[in-house]
C-alpha cells in the first residue's frame, strides 16, 4: 500500500466489484456509491476514485450508432439506461439526422469547422497538434476557440506527432584542438547570418544507416544547408556547409557553432570556415545542452519525418523526404518561439523592418552588431 493511502488494494478492488455487482439495484452509479461507500468507511467521492478515470463520454453520433445496432435486441430505454444517456437525446439525434435544420447552431458550426481543421491537419503533413492547428486557422481568418479545435480533433482521432528521446551521434574528439566557446549556450541572434549551428543525426534504412547533417541559422531557426551520407566522414558535413555558403553568401560577423564531433573539428572543415571568414565556436561542456537548438531541429526531423513516415527502404527515399520536409519546414511550418510563423516569414519580416528604417538607423544597428 502506498504511503498515505488509507485503503488497501484489496479493499479498493472489493468495493469496485460490489458496486459493479449491485449497480442494477440503483437508479444511477452515483446512487450506488452513495449507499455502498459508507459501508467501507469512505465517502462516495473517494469511492468513485477507486474506479479510475472514466474518460469523456463518446460523441452522440457514436452512441446513436450503437443504439441503432442493438435496439431490436434490447430496446432503446434499457440501452440508454446502461449508457446513462437520456432516451430523448437519442430521439433528438435521430430527428436531426432526418431533418438537419433541427440541429443546434453549435452543431452546424462544428460541421463547418471539421473540414477546415482536417485540411489544416493534412497540409501540416499530419504533424500539427491542436494548438498549431488553432494558430493556422487564425492565420486563415477562421475565428474559433482553441478548446473547440482540441475537442473536435480528439473526437476525430487527429493528433500531432510527439518528440522522442534524443540520440547522440557525434562523438566528442578530445585529441584535436578546438576553438573556444563564443556562444556559451546563448543561441539568440539579432539578425540572419549572425550565428549558425551545425549537427547531424542518423536514420535506419533497409540499406543500412544514413546520416543527415543540418546547418541552421539561429535567428529564425531556418535550415540553410543539409546533406545525407552513408558514412560519418567529414565530407558530408562539409557539403552541407558549402550549400549554406552558396545559398546565403554571409558577410562578416558570422559565427559557426558545433559540438566537439570529429567531423566539425577536422582540418578541412576548419580551413573552409576560415576561407569564408567565419568565426569558429565549439561547445565547451561536451553534453547535449551545448548544441540545444540544433538538437531541437534534429528532434523535429526525426519525429515529423523519420518516425512518422517510416520505415525507410533506401537512401534515396530518405533524401527525397528530407528535401520535402526542409522546404516545408522553412516556408510553412509554424514555429512557437517565432510567434507561430514560419522561419522564412520571420526573415522576411526582419528585412521588411530594416528596409523601413532610415539609413542612419540601419548603419547604427549594423555598427552595434559588428
Amino acid at each position: 500500500m502506498k504511503s498515505g493511502q488509507k485503503f488497501s488494494e484489496e479493499i479498493r478492488s472489493r468495493a469496485v466489484r460490489l458496486v459493479d455487482e449491485h449497480r442494477g439495484e440503483y437508479p444511477s452509479l452515483a446512487a450506488a456509491l452513495q449507499s455502498i461507500a459508507p459501508k467501507f468507511g469512505c465517502t462516495p467521492k473517494l469511492a468513485s476514485a477507486f474506479f479510475g478515470p472514466g474518460g469523456a463520454r463518446p460523441p452522440m453520433q457514436t452512441v446513436r450508432t450503437f443504439i441503432d445496432q442493438y435496439r431490436r435486441d434490447y430496446g432503446v430505454e434499457p440501452i440508454c439506461r446502461v449508457l446513462q444517456v437520456a432516451p430523448s437525446g437519442y430521439r433528438h439525434a435521430l430527428a436531426c439526422l432526418r431533418h438537419p435544420e433541427l440541429r443546434s447552431r453549435r452543431a452546424k458550426r462544428e460541421e463547418e469547422l471539421l473540414p477546415l481543421i482536417q485540411s489544416a491537419w493534412e497540409e501540416s503533413r499530419q504533424v500539427y497538434g491542436a494548438i498549431k492547428i488553432w494558430y493556422q486557422l487564425r492565420r486563415q481568418g477562421v475565428q474559433v476557440a482553441r478548446c473547440t479545435v482540441e475537442r473536435l480533433m480528439r473526437t476525430q482521432g487527429w493528433q500531432g506527432v510527439r518528440r522522442g528521446k534524443r540520440q547522440r551521434t557525434s562523438v566528442p574528439d578530445q585529441r584535436n584542438p578546438c576553438s573556444q566557446d563564443l556562444v556559451h549556450r546563448d543561441f539568440r541572434a539579432d539578425r540572419p547570418n549572425q550565428l549558425w549551428v551545425a549537427d547531424f543525426t542518423y536514420v535506419s534504412t533497409w540499406e543500412g544507416w544514413i546520416y543527415v547533417a543540418f546547418i541552421i541559422d539561429t535567428f529564425a531557426r531556418k535550415i540553410v544547408g543539409w546533406q545525407t551520407s552513408t558514412t560519418m566522414h567529414a565530407d558530408f558535413v562539409l557539403d552541407a556547409l558549402e550549400q549554406a555558403l552558396h545559398a546565403r553568401h554571409p558577410g562578416q560577423g558570422l559565427i559557426h557553432y558545433s559540438d566537439r564531433g570529429s567531423q566539425y573539428l577536422s582540418i578541412r572543415y576548419s580551413e573552409r570556415l576560415g576561407e569564408a571568414g567565419i568565426a569558429t565556436s565549439v561547445g565547451s561542456k561536451g553534453d547535449s545542452y551545448d548544441n540545444a537548438l540544433a538538437e531541437t531541429v534534429n528532434g523535429l526531423y526525426k519525429s515529423e519525418v523519420i518516425h512518422h513516415r517510416g520505415p525507410w527502404k533506401t537512401r534515396s527515399s530518405v533524401e527525397w523526404a528530407t528535401l520535402e520536409w526542409v522546404h516545408w519546414y522553412n516556408t510553412h511550418r509554424l514555429y512557437g518561439p517565432l510567434g507561430y510563423i514560419s522561419p522564412a516569414e520571420a526573415e522576411e519580416n526582419y528585412y521588411a523592418h530594416v528596409s523601413e528604417q532610415p539609413p542612419e538607423a540601419v548603419k547604427e544597428t549594423e555598427d552595434a552588431l559588428h
